[in-house]
């Protein structure tokens, strides 16, 4: 009997399939396939999303249509939808609440429109979004939050925009972002925290943007990245860590300005390996220390000389296997030489006063083959000893002895080195004809004055190294003439005070690095606000600071400040709280030994790195630190126990290594916010000796520890106060505990007296 019904009902239910398939409604305009609950009403002049739309309909395809305005609810009759298409309308806003009822869509594209700013509530309800297209728009803001909703996002496309600053946190919510793209926009600054918990991308792309210097703490954030586009940025210098990105494997800096790129500027990059520095000014490139695992190298399109300086990459490459890519530039018998295969036996510097012309010359007449047709060749304009080259834009007299700087170089230099010298003093006007210049190098030439006006007439210079040499103070008009100035480095040098004064003619200075001097105070006169009023990052580490006043480090902007590595016996609070948007400070290497409750109370909102290694502290108290806060460092000093983090959620980092930390029961919190937490704590039991070297994290020892357990600052509580405090019924063993105690108590006339002597180490022990 059931043999016979069951062909009967699966009929019935293909019967009824077909019918509601047949019954799908396609709006008048539109084209529609019922099978598979597509619509598709492209150009049809519509202004409004068609009303009459299939409520099962599963792809909409609205492009070229005048819809100007997403209004609310635009979408309430098509729950079903998983694709939806609205390239082209001309959409200029989208009203709160217009995707709410779309919780099953996936790809949302709203290319090509003319959308300025994303609110907040612009993607509310989309639950299930997968990829969101948004390029070719006018967007020039993110507001906070716009992108909480999404937290399925995998890939963000942002290109072809006008975002000219990422602010905070702009990104927050996207959980599961694998490609995030901000290609062809004008992004000249990220903020150090714009790409904060994105904790799964793992692809950037920035190219075709203004960025002129490496955004290292930014990208630092980005602990999963494997690949990262910058190419199209102006740079022209990357310095020592300017990449710290544990996971990076591919990384594009290709067609950028170039000119020079320190060997440990990938330092922090161990896994990258692949790196394109083609079409750049690079004329010498040492062997990268860091990356271990470099397989491709890409060098085509510089103006690389094959000469000894090139060898040791030539070596590497020779060695390591990996593949060099480009070609010679010069010296002219080796142009166009593969970097892969030239000899190494070709790669030599020619003796001072000794051109390559003349070399060939000799070579030629030697084998007989001169020609007497042949012209020589144009020389470009170079003082003698020096080397220039007017294509890359480059000249150099590195290490040439000298002990005057020496003039004629091309109108067209823009990175002019004069390192490793010996011109002890630089008179005004020193520079003449240098307006082009960009980055200027002086570092270890003994310089120990500067008169005022030396630099006058390089309008266009943005790096100035003066680094390691012999100066102890600057004249007032000592950089006049550079209003484009933006990176300072005056660090190795005998400067006994802060050159407040010298530096007034500067608007744009950013980064200033005093490094290694001889400062001892910071007093307010002359500082910061008033003399360096962009000023972002300062470098006082290894000076001999031992006090700072109230006011000395007034700034609106400065955001990282380094004070480690001097003499300061507290930390400044009075000077801080003028710094009222300092996100990174390093105290590290000060003889701090304690700290007080509220030492960091005046930056609490916005500090969000503190470096405290090696400060001898024994005792430490978070009050006064915020839940901003991401990265925490105590590193060699003597702690035993740490106080309690449960507020720091927001922690991402807490370094704890190398303190003689007692792995009892009363670190029970710090374990058991160990285990609850994300974040990376690095912290090693001293005692007791069986676990010894031992992780917090992976000790037993905390096993037998009770559920209840006092905090380091509640050890005099008894266990009857402690249950009260914390608001619990003890458990039967507990009460039992507690009853005998109560029994071997003296008397209520002898009672009050240890009461009041608790009450007083109590006291004494909190102040």
């Amino acid at each position: 009997m059931r043999m016979c019904l069951f062909p009967a009902a699966l009929a019935l239910l293909l019967s009824a399939l077909t019918s509601s398939v047949e019954a799908f409604k396609c709006p008048k305009l539109c084209s529609c396939d019922h099978a598979k609950l597509t619509v598709s009403c492209l150009r049809k002049n519509l202004t409004e999303v068609p009303p009459t739309l299939d409520e099962i309909s599963l792809k909409l395809d609205l492009r070229n249509n005048p819809l100007q305005v997403l209004s609310r609810g635009a979408f309430t009759h098509t729950p079903y939808l998983t694709h939806l298409n609205l390239q082209r309308c001309d959409i200029s806003q989208v009203k709160e609440g217009a995707f709410r009822s779309l919780g099953r869509l996936v790809s949302l594209n709203l290319a090509h429109n003319k959308i300025n700013v994303l609110y907040q509530e612009s993607f509310d309800g989309l639950s299930s979004l997968k990829e969101l297209f948004l390029d070719h728009n006018r967007i020039e803001e993110i507001r906070p939050g716009a992108f909480t909703q999404l937290g399925l996002l995998n890939m963000l496309d942002l290109t072809h925009n006008e975002l000219v600053y990422i602010p905070n946190m702009a990104f927050q919510g996207l959980n599961s972002i694998g490609w995030l793209r901000l290609s062809h926009n004008s992004l000249n600054n990220l903020a150090h925290e714009a790409f904060t918990s994105l904790f799964t991308l793992n692809r950037l792309s920035l190219d075709h943007n203004e960025l002129q210097f490496f955004p290292t703490i930014t990208m630092s954030r980005l602990r999963e990245l494997t690949r990262l586009d910058l190419s199209y940025n102006p740079m022209t210098y990357l310095g020592e860590e300017s990449v710290s990105m544990a996971k990076l494997t591919h990384l594009y800096l290709n067609h950028m300005s170039l000119q020079d790129l320190s060997e440990h500027a990938l330092s922090g990059a161990p896994h990258l390996s692949h790196l394109d520095l083609s079409f750049n000014q690079l004329r010498h490139l040492e062997p990268l220390k860091g990356p271990t695992e470099l397989s491709s190298l890409n060098m085509t399109g510089n103006p690389a000389q094959c000469d000894c300086y090139l060898r040791p990459l030539r070596e590497w490459a020779r060695l390591s296997g990996g593949k060099l890519l480009g070609a010679c530039a010069g010296p002219p018998h080796l142009s166009d030489e593969p970097l892969q295969t030239v000899d190494l036996l070709n790669l030599r510097c020619y003796r001072r006063g000794e051109t390559q012309q003349d070399e060939l010359e000799e070579e030629r007449e030697s084998t007989g083959n001169t020609s007497p047709t042949e012209k020589p060749k144009s020389k470009v304009k170079c003082p003698p000893t020096c080397d220039c080259d007017a294509e890359a834009q480059h000249s150099s007299c590195e290490a040439r002895g000298l002990s005057k700087v020496p003039r004629g170089f091309p109108s067209n230099t823009q990175l002019l080195d004069l390192r490793s010298n010996s011109f002890h003093f630089l008179s005004e006007n020193t520079f003449p004809g240098s307006s082009q210049v960009v980055s200027l190098h002086l570092e270890l030439c003994k310089i120990h004055e500067i008169e005022a006006g030396a630099f006058r007439g390089m309008k266009k210079l943005y790096y100035l190294y003066l680094s390691d040499n012999e100066l102890t103070s600057l004249h007032p008009d000592t950089f006049s003439g550079t209003p484009e100035l933006t990176y300072l480095h005056l660090d190795g040098n005998r400067l006994g005070q802060f050159p407040g004064a010298a530096l007034k003619l500067l608007p744009a200075l950013f980064v200033l690095h005093l490094e290694r001097n001889a400062i001892s105070k910071l007093e307010p006169a002359g500082l910061l606000s008033s003399v360096t009023p962009a000023l972002r990052e300062l470098y006082l580490s290894n000076n001999t600071i031992s006090s700072i006043s109230e006011g000395a480090l007034d700034s609106a902007h400065l955001g990282i400040l380094h004070l480690d590595s001097n003499l300061l016996t507290d930390v400044p609070t009075h000077a801080l709280s003028d710094i009222a948007h300092l996100e990174e400070l390093h105290l590290s290497h000060n003889a701090l030994q304690q700290m007080r409750p509220n030492a960091f109370q005046p930056i609490s909102q916005s500090l969000r790195r503190l470096h405290l290694d090696h400060i001898g502290l024994q005792k430490m108290s978070v009050v006064g630190l915020g839940p901003a806060l991401r990265t925490l460092t105590l590193r060699g000093n003597l702690l035993q126990d740490v106080p309690d983090l449960d507020s720091f959620s927001g922690l991402e980092e807490v370094d704890l290594q190398d303190n003689p930390l007692k792995c009892d029961c009363s670190l029970l919190h710090l374990r058991r916010w160990m285990e609850k937490v994300s974040s990376q704590v690095i912290a090693t039991c001293a005692n007791p000796l069986e676990v010894k070297g031992q992780s917090v994290r992976e000790a037993d020892v905390f096993q037998s520890c009770p559920e209840i357990v006092a905090p380091p600052d509640q050890t005099d509580i008894s266990s009857s106060e402690l249950l009260k405090v914390k608001k619990l019924k003890p458990s039967v063993s507990e009460k039992a505990a507690v009853k005998a105690k109560s029994k071997n108590k003296p008397t209520k006339k002898k009672k009050k007296p240890q009461r009041k002597a608790a009450a007083a180490k109590k006291s004494k022990k909190t102040l």
